[in-house]
């Protein structure tokens, strides 16, 4: 199938013109983000509501804006598969998040049919059709690009639409088409989150850490992103998560003891002590009342075991329900869930108690928790080795 190829800001402003007329728009990108603070955008795949396609050659085009206006134009369903990137270019670019849009991975996860799903496996999966498996090395920076390169881009977008029809299809028989637009809406409110909110708490190996060394922690973390974003560098190369976590530890803004950490020996990270030590002892001063608080599940001392438990009942029941357990929830969510139930934290209400995951397994849940239901094994080699009892007034199970 042919392609508009736009290398141009005058065919790119031709090119919306027509598109502002489609209904439904298919999008994928490519990008590099091995070598700067923010992903590198390379190119840009669009499929309309006609099976038009288009490739926008965006190391080309200087201002991309006339089309992420369209992307995020109210009315219009946006088509991606596993689209965060995709929707994070977007907000960037416009200050704004498409209303509507259909990811294809989470959609398969709600019908049933495996999640997460590479684009490739969904293809063969749902399409039946054997995907291109090329160019996945491919450096999209380097010009120009080859027949194959472009082949191979255009091919992530060139099924969106029937597998966008045929999950949809499936979704309608389950009975799971709101299930999705609830999703995809708490899915866009944590992708528009992700970028305006301090993502601190992230930082690996912080689970130990008593206020104080997380007050270090999250102003480290800060000087790291401000770093990093003066010098067009990922975060990584700044300052590693392991390194900040240690110096959260230490507690100390002694210029000579913060020198003695393991890993802060190279060049560039000895000239940047100082400001470390500078920020460290910002947040050593800073009054217990303003240190963020510990996560509410780290205080509670019998969190693993009923967060096991409750887990494994999890995935039981999805597997029964032809539903992804990976989409459903995780660990963390089940200990969120438990620690709200129990101790009414935290103050907003946890995933697994909200809209279809609390039908799915949060009801079931707080009645486990609660006493009102039991939980036996009827068959141990069985799909669905567990059966969930209710529980009579006298303790009696009525199963």
């Amino acid at each position: 199938m042919s392609h508009l190829e736009i290398r141009t800001d005058a065919a790119l402003r031709d090119y919306c013109s027509q598109l502002v007329e489609s209904s439904l728009v298919g999008l994928d990108t490519e990008f590099v983000s091995e070598y700067s603070y923010r992903p590198q955008l390379c190119l840009v795949q669009v499929i309309d509501d006609g099976g038009r396609m288009a490739m926008i050659d965006s190391m080309a085009v200087e201002d991309l804006t006339p089309f992420w206006e369209i992307v995020a134009e109210a009315g219009r369903e946006i088509v991606v598969h596993a689209g965060r990137g995709e929707l994070e270019f977007c907000l960037r670019a416009t200050g704004r998040l498409p209303e509507t849009v259909f990811d294809v991975q989470i959609a398969a996860g709600l019908a049933g049919i495996e999640y997460p799903a590479n684009y490739g496996s969904l293809i063969a999966q749902v399409l039946g059709e054997k995907p291109n498996k090329h160019e996945t090395r491919t450096d999209w920076r380097r010009r120009p690009l080859s027949s194959r390169q472009i082949e191979y881009a255009m091919d992530d977008v060139r099924h969106l639409r029937p597998l966008r029809d045929a999950i949809a299809e499936r979704l309608a028989s389950l009975g799971r088409l709101e299930w999705l637009r609830e999703e995809m809406t708490r899915w866009l409110d944590e992708v528009h989150r992700s970028l305006t909110h301090q993502r601190w708490r992230r930082v690996s190996g912080n689970s130990g850490l008593d206020r104080r060394a997380l007050a270090v922690l999250r102003e480290l973390w800060q000087w790291r992103e401000e770093e990093a974003e003066r010098r067009d560098k990922p975060v990584r190369h700044v300052l590693r998560d392991d390194l900040i976590v240690e110096l959260a530890k230490r507690k100390t803004a002694d210029v000579k003891r913060i020198g003695t950490v393991r890993g802060l020996e190279r060049g560039d990270l000895r000239r940047h002590v100082d400001d470390m030590a500078r920020h460290i002892r910002r947040a050593l001063e800073l009054p217990e009342e303003e240190c963020p608080s510990k996560a509410t599940s780290q205080q509670v001392p019998q969190m693993s075991v009923l967060g096991q438990f409750l887990f494994s009942a999890l995935g039981s029941v999805c597997r029964e329900r032809s539903l992804a357990p990976s989409l459903v929830g995780s660990p963390n969510d089940v200990r969120e869930l438990i620690t709200h139930r129990l101790y009414g934290k935290p103050e907003h209400p946890p995933a697994l108690a909200q809209g279809w995951r609390a039908e799915v397994v949060g009801r079931l849940f707080d009645d486990l928790l609660s006493g009102k239901t039991s939980v036996r094994i009827v068959d141990a080699a069985s799909e669905h080795p567990l059966a969930f009892d209710r529980v009579d007034e006298t303790g009696a199970d009525e199963g």
